[in-house]
Order: C-alpha cells, then structure tokens, then sequence
C-alpha cells in the first residue's frame, strides 16, 4: 500500500523544510523513509565507532573514566554540531556536493517528468551508497578498528554515482567536493603529524625544570578539556558531514515527489545551500537531530576502538595525552573552517604518531599504526566497490521506483 500524498506548505520568502514538513514529506514514499532511515544509521555507527576516537587518549591516561569520558563525548559532538551548522556549514556542503546527479531542475530540455525520475533514482543511488558505510562500519567494529565513516560516506557514494552511470543515468563525481576530500586527506594528517610532534617538544621544554607530579597533575586536568575540545571539533566535522546527506535527502525527497505548494530547497550544486536553510531557528531540528542520534551511539562505548587507539599504539603520558588531543584539535578546526571533510580518526592517529616520534621511532608500535593506515587504504575501494553493487542490486529489483 502507497503513502498517501500530503502536500508541503513552505514559506515562499525562505527555501527549508520544518520539522513538520520533514515528517510530511517522510509520508509521501517509503523510499524516503527508507533513505532517511539508512543515514542516520550511518550517523549512529559514526557515533558508536568514530566518535570514541576523541576521548581515548585521556582515557588510557587515566585522566577520566571511561563512563564519564564517553558522556563528555557525546555531550560536546552535540554543542560541536549546532555551532558549526550556525557559522561554518561548508563540511556539510562538501558532502552533500559529492555527488551530481544530474537534471533536477526543469526546464525547456528536462521535463517534470524527468526530474522526478532522476530524482527517484538518486535516492536509491544514496540509500546504496550508505548501507555500504553500515556495512563497513560494523566490519571495522568487529575486528577493533577505527574506521572513517568519512572516507567511507564518500567512497560509497562515489560507488553509488558509477554504477549509475555504468546504468546510463547523466550522474557524476562533483569535481569541487571531491578536491576539497583530497586536499583535506593530505593536509589535515601531516598537520596532526608534525603538530604532535612539535607541540610535545615545547611541553617538555617548557616543563623540563619543573617538578613531574605537579605537571602530571596539571595535565590530567588539562587532558580532560582537551579531550572536550576533541569531542566537540568532531561534531564540527563528522556531524557536519552527516547535515549534508540528510539536507541532500530532504532535496531530493521533494523533487522526487512534488506537489503544487512545494517551493524547492536551493541546489546542493550552489554556493551557501545549508546556511541558508539554516538561518531560520525552525529548521535547527536537522542538526539537533544528528547530534541526538550521534551523541547516542558514543553512548553505547565503542571501548573496542579506544583500546586500540589509545591504548594499542603509543604509550601516552598525561602531558603527550593532552598534546596529541590538542594538535588534533587544531588541525580539525582548521579543516572545518576551510570545508575540507577529513576523517577525525585519521587525524587523531596522526597525532598520536607525532607524539610517539618524539620519543623514537621504537616508541611506536607500528603493527597497530600499519594496520590502521591499511584499514584508511581499503575503505575507498572496499566501499566504492559495495556501494557499486548495492546499487546495480537496488536497481534490479522490481518495482523499487
């Protein structure tokens, strides 16, 4: 049985959706629910396996228990998300620009019809594409992993985009979103690195003369807002990220099934599309929403993945904790004002590695440093190739449109 149709009334002098329209135009298709229901699964797996990230190496100094780490954590991904989708949404822009799925926009050469079309099958495209990020993040989980739920949103919908257009649909790449990816991937990992490295330098040479439990003491105290800093530029990005795909459902939602009152959400190809659909407090509930589900998969632990991180790689003393989280701060703070979506596991492992260096390259356990790097190397192909078949398997099933 079919949705029944409920027409969207918007306000003429500002292109959004309220909450009450999201939950209208949820009841337009079981496609959209269904699409809707698969990215905030991705933005849960986020928090339960990316998230802890931010909090684990002020819990292997024993700066904070666990419990109350993870609270932390998910209380300062939430204040993260809010803040940046006020002032700096480009992350969010990056992302929902991954992908261009062609003609959906009438006009003299597309009709209605076509767009509605187009529209329908990039949702299955985007619910293709997100269950391969489900399924690699449960993988990473199982085996302890840190995984990028970044790089991986990315690979799987760049997966869901060329088997698309393997199909003969008019999608493609978009070419800015993904430079902003690469630049980034390389930018934001060699400043984690080398400001690890740097900043644990200058502590020690600032600190050298004075007496270790003061400065251990200090720094335990320091670690913990250090880690909130962490917690909350992880918000920054990754909830950021997760605003994005949901903007771009809701775009495609109500081009996929219009009606006469709808007034259509700007373009995720056009410059300033999320600030402008959230300048007004009604449509804060998209960001809240992300920030909730976030903040409730960090709840549940993730300790696997802390262990490794934290724990697994380096030996970290309070004041190496307290710099590895604030060179990891800043090199996430930047890549967020810059839009750049980097992967925040990557970037604090950087740090980590930085911070580690400082004491030799024996202090480093590189088995787990490998396997980490190994796991960043197969998340693009690895995703890529499910969101390729996930969609030519959506595609093939009868009926789905």
């Amino acid at each position: 049985m079919g949705f029944t149709s409920i027409p969207l009334v918007l306000e003429t002098s500002f292109q959004g959706v309220s909450l009450k329209q999201f939950f209208e135009l949820l009841s337009q298709s079981p496609l959209i629910v269904i699409t809707v229901l698969l990215a905030l699964a991705v933005v849960f797996i986020n928090g339960w396996t990316d998230a802890p990230n931010s909090v684990a190496t002020c819990i292997s100094t024993r700066a904070i228990s666990p419990k109350k780490a993870i609270i932390m954590a998910a209380f300062f991904n939430f204040i993260g998300v809010m803040v940046f989708s006020l002032f700096a949404a480009s992350v969010a822009e990056s992302i929902a620009g991954i992908v261009d799925f062609g003609s959906l926009t009438e006009s003299s050469t597309v009709s209605s019809e076509q767009v509605i079309t187009n529209a329908k099958n990039a949702l299955i495209g985007l619910s293709a594409g997100m269950i391969g990020v489900v399924a690699w993040g449960v993988l990473a989980w199982v085996f302890g992993m840190p995984s990028s739920e970044s790089h991986a949103l990315v690979a799987g919908l760049t997966g869901a985009c060329f088997a698309m257009m393997a199909l003969g649909y008019n999608v493609s790449p978009g070419a800015s979103s993904w430079t902003n990816v690469g630049i980034g991937f390389a930018i934001s990992s060699v400043v984690g690195l080398i400001l690890g490295f740097l900043i644990t330098k200058l502590i020690e040479r600032i600190c050298k003369n004075i007496v270790r439990r003061k400065t251990t003491k200090f720094f335990k105290w320091s670690q913990i807002i250090s880690a909130a800093g962490m917690a909350f530029a992880h918000g920054a990005q990754d909830g950021l990220k997760f605003v994005g795909v949901i903007y771009l459902v809701l775009f495609l939602g109500t081009k996929a099934f219009p009606s006469s009152n709808i007034v259509a959400l700007a373009d995720p190809n056009s410059s300033g599309f999320i600030m402008e659909f959230l300048q007004a407090p009604e449509f804060l509930w998209l960001p809240v929403l992300v920030s909730i589900v976030m903040g409730l998969g960090t709840s549940i632990g993730g300790y696997r993945i802390i262990k490794k991180v934290g724990m697994g790689m380096v030996d970290l003393e309070p004041y190496q904790g307290f710099a590895t989280d604030i060179s990891a701060f800043i090199a996430l703070m930047v890549s967020s004002l810059c839009g750049w979506p980097v992967s925040t596991s990557q970037v604090k492992t950087c740090s980590i590695i930085g911070v580690g260096l400082t004491k030799g390259t024996k202090a480093v356990n590189w088995r787990v440093a490998i396997d980490m790097v190994l796991t960043w190397v197969f998340t693009f192909p690895g995703c890529i190739l499910i969101g390729f078949l996930m969609t030519l398997l959506l595609f093939a099933i009868p009926g789905i449109r």
